[in-house]
């Protein structure tokens, strides 16, 4: 499985450089062989990349860490992030388009129906076992970063939303199924697959494919429920006929 860090055609989007004016420019060739006068978004985000870990989100990071892992000047880091809220914010954009090109490939690979369920939710549980910075990234920045981070973070949920609730209706045209209220579902799906993947950073590698197969079960069970309550209408019905 390829980590998201090493999807090129999301990293080598912010990698357009910032040439220094030549007065700057002449001063920093002589700070000395660690610095850089050509400073790129990229090199910031893979030197906060190689910072962050397990233990260590990035609302941890100092600018002047970054910055000295960038193997720039702290006051060079403004020329492409206004403060580390924006490189965090950067990191979670960064990590959700990445996310979703690996999960949207996996859903058009598959043949339809469960499939497409087992193949999204494979996608995702083997980007979580593989360790990706940047998943971890998106995931641990929406419970514990700063409100900037938690809305960047659901910012990014709404677009998994938004597509896998175009999926789920294309399918359910494609096999002649019924679907409540589809953008509600692709929202409890997306919610419940990140929830989920949140407690799961921190479970050993081998507890992870039982918990993938309990993935697909719920997953399902939502997937069963909406399309139950598309025949039946008002979800009040089916709890009426439970409680008679």
């Amino acid at each position: 499985m390829t980590p998201l860090l090493a999807q090129p055609s999301v990293v080598d989007d912010l990698a357009d450089p910032v040439l220094l004016p030549e007065s700057q420019a002449a001063a920093a060739a002589v700070v000395g062989p660690g610095r850089k006068a050509l400073i790129t978004r990229g090199d910031i985000i893979q030197a906060a990349l190689k910072l962050v870990g397990p233990h260590r989100s990035v609302s941890s990071l100092s600018l002047r860490e970054v910055a000295r892992e960038a193997g720039i000047a702290p006051n060079s880091f403004y020329r492409q992030f206004r403060d580390m809220d924006e490189l965090a914010v950067a990191l979670i954009d960064l990590a959700g388009q990445s996310l979703r090109e690996i999960i949207g490939e996996a859903r058009r690979r598959s043949n339809g129906g469960s499939s497409v369920v087992r193949s999204a939710v494979q996608a995702f549980m083997d980007q979580l076992r593989s360790d990706d910075l940047l998943l971890h990234i998106l995931l641990r920045e929406g419970t514990v970063g700063s409100d900037a981070f938690k809305q960047a973070v659901d910012r990014q949920l709404g677009f998994f939303e938004e597509e896998l609730r175009q999926d789920l209706i294309r399918i359910a045209e494609a096999n002649g199924t019924g679907l409540y209220e589809p953008a509600l579902t692709a929202k409890a799906i997306t919610r419940l697959v990140f929830a989920i993947g949140s407690t799961a950073m921190d479970l050993p590698h081998d507890k992870l494919p039982e918990l993938t197969e309990q993935l697909v079960i719920m997953v399902r069970m939502i997937v069963t429920g909406t399309q139950t309550m598309a025949i039946v209408g008002s979800p009040d019905v089916g709890l009426d006929k439970l409680a008679s």
